[in-house]
């Protein structure tokens, strides 16, 4: 099931972008855009850092260069959050790269089920360790791919704006990262 709290309506991308370029003429009417999406960015940082102060930099990082880009900004017809959520991860993999630091996977046991069932395969207590030591060696982009897709439940379309790819070139990636995870478990793909 697909998480609703990342998709909206027609009628809500319309009222969205007239905010957005009220907000492109008034730099202070950006706050209704804040307001909105800062829980939602913050919340996405901090599930992959595991840091609430570096969570919260970053956050504040990305409505900064959001607020100072925001005339560069393109409607392309989905939610003002792919762009912010791609500006997040792109600040995240900085931060990385910066610090050298490996990422943190930080596994729901409610959510662990529903990847275990796309892989066919019933997870049990030994192998929810085993499992997070497999996503630890998967690359950043597939783990961001992976976390996504069934942490955050969002859709195909979701994942393909936040990463700057194709829809299906993110289909391809989360079933190939899928194979890989199957391969740890002798799981035939």
């Amino acid at each position: 099931m697909i998480n609703r709290e990342f998709h909206k309506t027609k009628g809500d991308i319309q009222r969205e972008l007239e905010e957005i370029e009220a907000a492109k003429k008034d730099s202070r009417k950006f706050e209704v855009l804040y307001n909105r999406y800062h829980e939602q960015i913050f919340r996405y940082l901090y599930a992959r850092l595991d840091n609430k102060h570096i969570a919260s930099d970053l956050t504040s990082q990305v409505f900064y260069k959001a607020m100072l880009n925001l005339d560069n900004y393109t409607f392309k017809g989905v939610p003002f959050a792919s762009w912010l959520y791609r500006i997040a991860f792109n600040e995240m993999n900085m931060h990385f790269r910066k610090e050298s630091k490996n990422r943190t996977v930080n596994i729901d046991t409610g959510t662990i089920g529903e990847l275990f069932e796309e892989i066919e395969e019933e997870i049990y207590a030994e192998e929810k360790e085993k499992l997070a030591k497999v996503l630890a060696t998967l690359s950043d982009e597939r783990l961001s791919l992976i976390e996504m897709r069934f942490f955050e439940k969002r859709s195909f379309k979701d994942i393909a704006d936040i990463m700057g790819i194709t829809e299906n070139n993110a289909k391809v990636k989360v079933y190939r990262t899928l194979d890989k995870i199957k391969k740890h478990f002798n799981i035939r793909a």
